[in-house]
């Protein structure tokens, strides 16, 4: 069915994001609408998914009271599990055949291929009037995340990033305390991830393996440069190499700092520093640091000053590295979970949670006792991260995490991979135009050249 602008009044837009309030107006489709004009609660959403023999499969689970009504996959072997499960969906392995071919029967995409090719496809969807969900990272570059927030202002399409903690009550939480002084003013935050659980920090592989004959290798290549099919690439490890993946960093904190980057009101840092876990920097430059990063690795962000808020350093640590442990944490006490977490350090106390801003509580646990907590002044959200998405795309409420933030968001972690090229190194950041400004050579890293055939 056909999609279109509508009033504000009974077709309703969205809010850019909690964060900066951004009134924006939605493409909403025709058939979610009742005959008044007033959205129906009876009338589904038609749904797409674009790479769905991983996370894209969990995705669409959670949007099945929806309709699922195409599945477009470069490895139909991979995907074969979710084909079965929704046997009515009309199969694809180029997401632009995809569009050309079923038109105004899709209303939005999810997206949840590797990270090289979130951009392309995002942005083609968009074009065409399709409200889209991205897999976290929003993109692989830092140049791509800010084309992707332009263009959803420009299509005036719903939008989400998959970062669910965004949606979740510890985020919110943790904002109101530290915006209610429950630590006070915060000048340091620490965070880390169990990642990488993959294999990273080798060469690229010098044999050769046969394209499986489920696989279209060249579509998976996308914009990237064209390399030989291997296994140490699909299905799972791509996230290792530099041409399809952003590393553990990439991975997961657009899920672990996402507390940090809401509650302290962050946007660009002004410098990053990074180094390699233990003494292998020469080992990195003698393998190239353009194929693969690094088993573990610490990189420190830095902020000035903003919104009453002091300036700040941001840690994050990898591969099994962490931060020094607080005295005041009780030896019983885990730092955050399996997955990794955040300390916040404030000048009258600390606060800690798990990945996705998940239990957040104060350190030592007796300020917990002592703490009055404020009144929540955050909205709630009862549904799941995708259904709100889907909720928001009929008019229904505001998308937890559209591109207005998390386009900013994934350009803060982007940005921090830069420095793990040039290791020990201090490196100026100009947000606003994306540029390192004291090591120029780095910026072909911020917006490096697509394979020929590809544009954004």
């Amino acid at each position: 069915m056909k999609s279109k602008r509508t009033p504000a009044m009974t077709r309703r837009g969205f809010l850019g994001s909690a964060a900066t309030g951004a009134a924006l107006f939605s493409f909403i489709p025709e058939r979610v609408f009742g005959a008044d004009g007033s959205v129906s609660a009876n009338n589904k959403l038609n749904i797409a998914g674009v790479g769905v023999g991983g996370m894209g499969k969990s995705n669409l689970e959670k949007m099945e009271s929806d309709n699922i009504v195409a599945l477009c996959d470069v490895d139909w072997s991979y995907a074969g599990g979710v084909f079965s499960r929704y046997p009515n969906a009309k199969r694809f392995k180029d997401y632009r055949k995809m569009l050309d071919a079923m038109g105004r029967e899709i209303d939005a995409v999810v997206i949840a291929t590797p990270d090289h090719t979130h951009a392309v496809i995002a942005m083609e969807c968009m074009r065409r009037g399709k409200h889209v969900y991205v897999q976290k990272p929003l993109t692989k570059t830092v140049y791509e995340a800010r084309m992707l927030t332009e263009a959803a202002r420009r299509y005036n399409v719903v939008t989400q990033m998959g970062n669910q903690g965004h949606s979740g009550e510890g985020i919110r939480t943790i904002c109101e305390w530290i915006w209610d002084g429950a630590i006070g003013q915060v000048r340091e935050v620490h965070s880390w991830t169990n990642r990488p659980v993959w294999p990273q920090g080798m060469n690229r592989p010098k044999e050769t393996m046969p394209v499986p004959e489920s696989l279209d290798w060249d579509l998976f290549i996308g914009p990237a440069p064209f390399r030989p099919y291997h296994s140490a690439y699909h299905p799972w490890d791509w996230r290792a190499w530099v041409d399809f993946g952003t590393g553990a960093l990439g991975d997961m904190a657009c899920h672990i700092m996402d507390p940090i980057f809401w509650a302290l009101k962050l946007k660009y840092p002004i410098s990053a520093q990074g180094s390699y876990a233990g003494n292998v920097v020469e080992k990195w430059r003698k393998i190239g640091v353009d194929e693969t990063y690094p088993l573990g690795s610490v990189i420190h962000l830095e902020y000035p000053e903003r919104e009453g808020m002091p300036a700040v350093k941001v840690h994050w640590y990898d591969g099994g590295l962490m931060p020094e442990r607080p005295a005041e944490l009780e030896g019983n006490r885990r730092m955050g979970d399996s997955d990794g977490g955040v300390l916040f350090v404030g000048d009258k106390g600390k606060l800690m949670c798990g990945c996705y801003g998940q239990r957040p509580e104060l350190v030592p646990y007796s300020r917990m006792r002592e703490y009055r907590r404020p009144e929540p002044t955050l909205p709630r959200i009862s549904v799941s991260h995708e259904m709100n998405w889907v909720d928001a795309c009929k008019g229904n409420g505001e998308p937890s995490a559209p591109f207005d933030y998390s386009g900013p968001f994934t350009e803060m972690v982007l940005m921090g991979n830069l420095c793990l090229f040039r290791p020990g190194e201090k490196i100026v950041w100009d947000g606003d135009k994306m540029e390192v400004t004291n090591i120029p050579e780095l910026n072909r890293y911020v917006n490096p050249p697509y394979r020929e055939g590809w544009t954004l």
